[in-house]
């Protein structure tokens, strides 16, 4: 069995690995709305709701990129946080646990919604899938969910 410290660094680095390579993406898909900087036509956006990869860049950048980086400080820490609490659906975890949860979910969400829109499957797609299942994964290992809890 690893080490609860060893899991904890994993749990960190995984948020640390999606949230600034979407903090990244989402600042391209801003600075370039109609998808040049990244090689991406509009086109792709023909079945989404989306004429431009403005507001996805803008939810890539926040959801996935600004939370993930903004969680890690707060596991290190684990300060209380009343508003976070009244979102945390479990009471006997600090709400950064799950939150870390929530963002794994949430970056399953944007894939399936990707793969819908786009009508397409790219090795990316498979990629971020498992690594959303890994992240729940290290959270819910017994080491990681006794170090937050309550």
């Amino acid at each position: 069995m690893m080490k609860t410290k060893t899991t904890q660094n994993i749990l960190l680095f995984l948020l640390a690995f999606l949230g600034l390579g979407a903090i990244g993406g989402g600042a391209v898909l801003i600075i370039s709305p109609m998808g040049a900087l990244l090689g991406m036509p509009v086109s792709m956006l023909e079945r989404s709701p989306f004429n431009s990869f403005l507001i996805p860049g803008i939810i890539l950048f926040t959801m996935l990129g600004l939370a993930p980086c903004l969680l890690i400080p707060a596991l290190l820490k684990k300060p209380a946080c009343k508003l976070a609490e009244k979102l945390n659906c479990f009471p006997d975890m600090h709400w950064s646990w799950t939150y870390s949860v929530y963002v794994a979910f949430a970056l399953i969400i944007w894939i399936q919604f990707q793969m819908v829109f786009l009508q397409t499957v790219h090795w990316l797609h498979t990629f971020y899938m498992l690594f959303a299942v890994g992240l729940i994964y290290v959270a819910l290992l017994p080491q990681v969910r006794n170090l937050y809890k309550r």
